[in-house]
């Protein structure tokens, strides 16, 4: 393991890419405006933080860290994500939240591995249509972005246990979005959601509106819901709802 969290470096000292039996390095919470090719003689990498820094993008021999599973790239400048990071086929958790990405290349899709991503605080417009290939994602975080819609390809994550899109500009939910069984929480907070699919009720794994952020079940408020929406649902989430929505500025 080697840390070197912040201590104030606009470079990683060279001596790391002479160390080709590290598993962990930690370079977040630093000043890096970029990261030498040589990161890919650390092909034993297991974990990898980059978190916290001013990287503009990462070099194409991020591809040869065939060992990696876990990436953090969050707190960053990026623009684009690097066609080479799917060539690492067994990475399972990815953070590249609060950059500056709108799409990812389609060779993404290659990350089978992958069951944690978090892509909040980017500029995504759409749902890119290749995270709809990653079927064993449990965890999709693409809240703060500036999604329109949800596509319905969305059914294909069958393994998705929490699901966030809250502070969007999603008018709609995808009817699909029911067959998600698997669905434990789902966060559409503060979005423009007028009504819900009329079969939620199949989400048995979401029986009552959250009340806390880290609570498992449905959040739904900052949201102009319809009258006949509240009705619809009470028998399915109770009278809580009702409250929920009053008291969490829903239009009523």
């Amino acid at each position: 393991i080697k840390s070197l969290i912040m201590k104030g470096m606009t470079s990683a000292p060279d001596f790391l890419w002479g160390l080709p039996e590290v598993q962990k390095l930690n370079l977040s919470r630093n000043q890096l405006v970029a990261i030498s090719p040589s990161l890919g003689k650390l092909d034993r990498l297991v974990v990898l933080n980059l978190g916290g820094n001013r990287l503009k993008c990462l070099p194409k021999e991020i591809g040869l860290l065939r060992n990696l599973k876990v990436l953090f790239v969050n707190m960053n400048c990026l623009t684009e994500v690097p066609t080479e990071l799917s060539l690492c086929r067994k990475l399972e958790v990815l953070s590249l939240s609060h950059n500056c990405i709108s799409q990812l290349p389609s060779s993404f899709s290659d990350l089978t591995s992958l069951k944690k991503l978090n892509l909040s605080n980017n500029r995504f417009v759409h749902i890119p249509l290749c995270i709809f290939t990653l079927r064993n994602l449990d965890f999709l975080h693409l809240g703060s972005n500036r999604l329109e819609n949800i596509a319905e390809s969305v059914q294909y994550l069958v393994n998705l246990q929490i699901f966030i899109v809250e502070n969007n500009n999603i008018r709609t939910l995808p009817r699909s979005l029911c067959f998600i069984t698997a669905l434990e929480l789902l966060n559409v907070d503060y979005n423009s959601i007028q009504t819900l699919p009329d079969d939620l009720y199949l989400l048995h794994r979401l029986p009552r509106i959250a009340w806390n952020p880290m609570d498992k079940g449905l959040h739904i408020s900052h949201n102009p819901l319809s009258r006949p929406l509240i009705y619809q649902y009470l028998s399915l989430f109770s009278s809580k709802l009702l409250i929920f929505l009053v008291k969490h500025h829903n239009s009523l």
